[in-house]
Order: C-alpha cells, then structure tokens, then sequence
C-alpha cells in the first residue's frame, strides 16, 4: 500500500521520535486515519484510533468557544470589565517597563475585559524571553499545566495571580497561556456552574465529544495513553499512567490545557467550526474566533510562540508564510503533550496529530513539522 500519511508516522516511531501517534485527516465526508507505535511501551499496547491523550493547550479553542457560548447568551459581552466575576483582578498593577522588577509598578490604564482574555492580551502570561522579572514570577504562580493535581482551586489561584504584575498594559500585547486559564473560571463563575459541567453541557453533549473531558473514567481506562517525557538518557520516561493525575477531577479544571480527548471528538468540534457553529454557535461568532484578532505591533515580542502566526480567540491563525506547511487562515494550535490541531475554513482541511510524548519547549518537534508539510496540499497519498 502506497500511504504516505502510515510511512510517516512509522518512521518516526521505529527512529525513537515518539512512543506513538494517532494521525488524522479530513476533508468533507472523508476521513483518514492512521495509528503507529504503543499507547503505553512498558506492555506494548498497540496504539488505537480511540485511543485517549492528554490534549494539552489544544483545549484552548474549545474553552474560547465556551466563553463565546456566554456571550451569545447575554450572560458576557466582550467589553466587560472582567473584575465583576473575577474581582480579585479589579486593581492590576503593571511593570513599568516590561524588563523592569517587579516592585516598580503603575496601575492599569484599562480594566481588562472579556475580549483581552480571548485575544491573550490581557497582560498576564509568557513572552518570548522567560528571563524577564515579571514573567519569572508568573512561573510561581503558573504551574505546568501537564500535572493538573499539583494546581489549587481556582479562587486560591486567583488570589495569587493578583500578586503578579502585569507584564503589559492591558490590550498592548499577546502573551501566552494565562488567559486561557482566566477564561475558565470566567466561564464557572458567570454562569454558575463548573468548567467542566458547563463544557459538557453546552459543547461535548451536543457535538457528540464523548471522550472528552478533565477525567478518564475507569470504564475509558484501557484506552487512556501512558504519557512520557523524554530520557536523559534516551528513550522515554513514564511521567504519568492511566490511573494518574487524570483519574480524579482536579481542584483547578484548567481552561488552558486540563482536557482529554480522541482525535475523533477533536474533528466533531473542529467540523462545528467549518459548519459556522451548527446549533452551538452563531456563524459570526465563529468568525470572530478564527480570524486574526491582532495588530502588529500586539505580535511583538512572540516570535518563540507565533513565527509565521497571529492569533483569534484561543487559537493561533497563519498570517505570513514563514514555513513550507503555512496556509493562510489556518486555525488551531499545538499542546506541550505533543499534540496539534487545526482546520482551514477556505477548504475544509482538518488535520489532527495526536501523540503522548512531552514537549521541550515552544518549538514544533520534527514529526508534526512533517505531519503539516505532508498534509498540506490535497491529494496526498493515504492508501491505495
């Protein structure tokens, strides 16, 4: 069989890039998919179309999705002011300079609202140079999203993150990460219920995400991946199994990056976007979510995280063909469990790479780099 898509995904798996993948790709009523590798290595569990990974920060457009859900409804406009749910942030204080310390501060010229959370410009969260004072404290406040139990409840969170100044003036730049995470308890307390109750009733129930969620029950166990991080020494390193941090829910259900998913239940909800929202939301509200949001000048300083990309309401969008695998208007983004997702409203290319192995940093790793290139252009070679 000649199938460009399997060959790829082989050799990387047998060179000892990943553990496994599940790859995805569609268009219209076509759908590919394809498996290589082991869910978990130490049993050598064959990897499955079904199989379950931590999704990481591709949970990002799915809770931007939510918000927007509140805001058709009246609850949110994207205007507000964000302190009349969130008050712990009603008097931000900001760095003076974005590399000065931490204690040289002024207050906010702007109330951060609903929309400077969608667009990841509210002040908090990561720019490009980690070194910088205000983004050092942050990394106490802001902990590795991939170990979920290790967070605290959202208003001890809340209550912390007001202690860290912003490293911008509300509006003025992109930064990464944080905002999600403020999406999330902006969505539990303005509609007054829990992230994860809110999701699955207005999202995951409607488009048939059955599989998704911040909890892998026991029954969906044995098709839950085995997560890794890369060994020192090479090879892999088993950082959480199936009965780990994702087998009770977590006292911060992270908005940011806390799911679980299949590539499957991915594609419902990037088909719901290709459909202008189907009975989720409004055709404009879609647009709104995957179109560039940002001005240059917002862009700035995020080259680490968006070379070649802007960014729409909790995902990134293709602006500039830096890269072979760029197309205009592509929406979606990567997790740091090694996953990626992302649709193209003006063909209605979906494509999915799903892996259970850790990122290092920013950087797309080479398999996913390959996966976009290969996929980038209809036909490609899938089988025979």
């Amino acid at each position: 069989m000649d199938d460009e898509l399997q060959e790829l995904l082989d050799a990387h798996v047998t060179k000892g890039a990943v553990p496994g993948a599940v790859a995805l790709v569609a268009r219209g009523d076509r759908v590919e998919v394809r498996t290589a590798g082991h869910a978990d290595v130490e049993s050598a569990t064959p990897m499955a179309e079904d199989s379950i990974f931590r999704i990481a920060s591709i949970t990002k457009p799915i809770v931007a999705a939510a918000v927007l859900v509140l805001v058709e409804e009246g609850v949110l406009a994207l205007q507000d002011p964000i302190a009349r749910w969130l008050p712990e942030l009603e008097a931000p204080m900001v760095v003076r300079t974005p590399r000065g310390p931490v204690d040289d501060v002024v207050p906010a010229v702007r109330p951060i609202t609903v929309e400077h959370l969608l667009t990841s410009t509210a002040g908090y969260g990561f720019s490009s140079d980690f070194s910088v004072p205000a983004v050092q404290a942050l990394f106490q406040v802001q902990r590795d999203g991939r170990e979920p139990q290790h967070v605290p409840p959202p208003g001890e969170w809340l209550t912390a993150l007001a202690g860290v100044p912003l490293v911008h003036q509300p509006g003025e730049a992109w930064l990464y990460n944080t905002c999600s995470d403020l999406q999330g308890v902006l969505i539990a307390r303005a509609s007054g219920r829990s992230l994860p109750g809110f999701l699955a009733e207005r999202l995951f129930e409607p488009l048939g995400m059955t599989d998704t969620g911040f909890v892998v029950t026991e029954a969906q166990r044995h098709r839950f991946t085995t997560y890794y991080r890369g060994a020192a020494a090479g090879g892999f390193e088993r950082a959480d199994g199936p009965d780990g941090q994702w087998s009770r829910m977590p006292a911060f259900p992270s908005g940011a990056g806390g799911l679980v998913s299949t590539a499957r239940d991915w594609l419902r909800f990037a088909r719901m976007l290709l459909a202008d929202g189907e009975d989720v939301l409004s055709a404009d509200s879609v647009r709104r979510l995957r179109t560039d949001q940002l001005t240059p000048a917002q862009r700035e300083g995020s080259e680490l995280f968006l070379e070649g990309q802007s960014w729409g309401y909790g995902g990134s969008v293709d602006v500039e063909p830096l890269h072979p695998w760029a197309v205009p208007g592509r929406y979606g983004w990567v997790g740091g469990t090694g996953t990626a997702a992302h649709l193209v409203p003006s063909t209605g290319l979906v494509t999915i790479l799903l892996t259970q192995l850790a990122m290092d940093g920013p950087a797309s790793p080479t398999l996913m780099q390959d996966f976009w290139s290969a996929t980038r252009n209809e036909p490609f070679r899938i089988g025979s």
